[in-house]
């Protein structure tokens, strides 16, 4: 490669600059939330906390930790996860291989694409598919949350483009061998896939974990809810302490409102935070890839 003109030299320079600016627009909101979260309560009604905290203290997140509700839901979200997650890849794997392949192969492939892509663009409604899972006995049921959305389009129609971009000279060596098409999924397409794969699953989990509104609608018991849904009651109503003892009484007097949600805004960020780093490798690779061809 020849070396970069001035006006290269440049436009890299301001890229980076840009780039850099962008980095710490999106940082300085988390490290304000994780300085308030760590800070004394006078300090935090003053408005005296910004990028550090002050007058450093635990106190909100022993609070937190101790309240069972918190507790229950959080573990709730993770079952989401572990429960919902795999259907998600199982199902999209399982749909896009067969429309992977051309119209030869499979007759009216075109259709099935088109009926998939149908439903990205047309709801079927908050009220008809309130009925819909009251009929099949869902509502209450912690299948309500993964079940109507077991199915994603969009994640699809990107996992089928990937497939795409995968030599057909592979596969037919496979069937020569006598692979059928169960093995060859599995044992050639999936191993290829993994960049897809990887975007796929952190799609899914950022889904599945930031999703609030459907159990407060198909869920009856704030104990049912994943953690997400019970940060969204505790942010629009205030705090029930009619059953609380003297001694957390005077625990959760030591703490700021604000204080108090942006711990609990920390530690429901935690899991995200933990498995983004080890999916982030592939991200990029599987956008890319996988939006090759149509």
């Amino acid at each position: 490669m020849g070396k970069r003109t001035r006006g290269q030299q440049i436009f890299a320079v301001f890229n980076a600059l840009l780039m850099v600016l962008i980095i710490i627009t999106c940082l300085l909101p988390l490290i304000n939330v994780l300085a308030v979260s760590f800070s004394r309560q006078e300090a935090v009604a003053a408005g005296e906390v910004s990028l550090l905290p002050v007058g450093f203290t635990t106190v909100a997140y022993t609070t937190i930790l101790k309240d069972r509700l918190f507790l229950r839901t959080f573990g709730n979200s993770l079952l989401r996860l572990l429960a919902g997650v795999p259907i998600n890849l199982f199902l999209a794997i399982t749909a896009a291989y067969p429309l992977s392949k051309n119209g030869n192969r499979l007759a009216f492939r075109q259709g099935y694409v088109w009926f998939f892509v149908t439903t990205m663009l047309v709801g079927g409604g908050l009220i008809p598919t309130y009925l819909t899972i009251r009929a099949l006995g869902l509502l209450g049921s912690f299948w309500a949350l993964i079940l109507p959305g077991a199915v994603s389009a969009y994640n699809m129609i990107l996992l089928l483009n990937f497939f795409k971009t995968i030599p057909s000279e592979l596969e037919e060596a496979a069937l020569i061998d006598g692979a059928g098409h169960w093995r060859i999924l599995w044992g050639l397409y999936v191993p290829c896939s993994l960049p897809a794969i990887a975007t796929l699953t952190l799609f899914f989990v950022v889904g599945h974990w930031n999703e609030w509104f459907s159990a407060q609608i198909y869920l009856n018991r704030t104990e049912q809810y994943p953690l997400q849904s019970y940060l969204q009651v505790l942010l629009t109503q205030s705090k029930n302490t009619q059953n609380l003892s003297l001694k957390e009484l005077e625990e959760l007097a030591k703490v700021n409102n604000r204080t108090f949600n942006s711990a609990q805004i920390v530690l429901s960020t935690l899991p995200v935070l933990l498995v983004y780093p080890f999916l982030q490798r592939y991200f990029v690779t599987g956008l890319t890839l996988g939006s090759v061809k149509g």
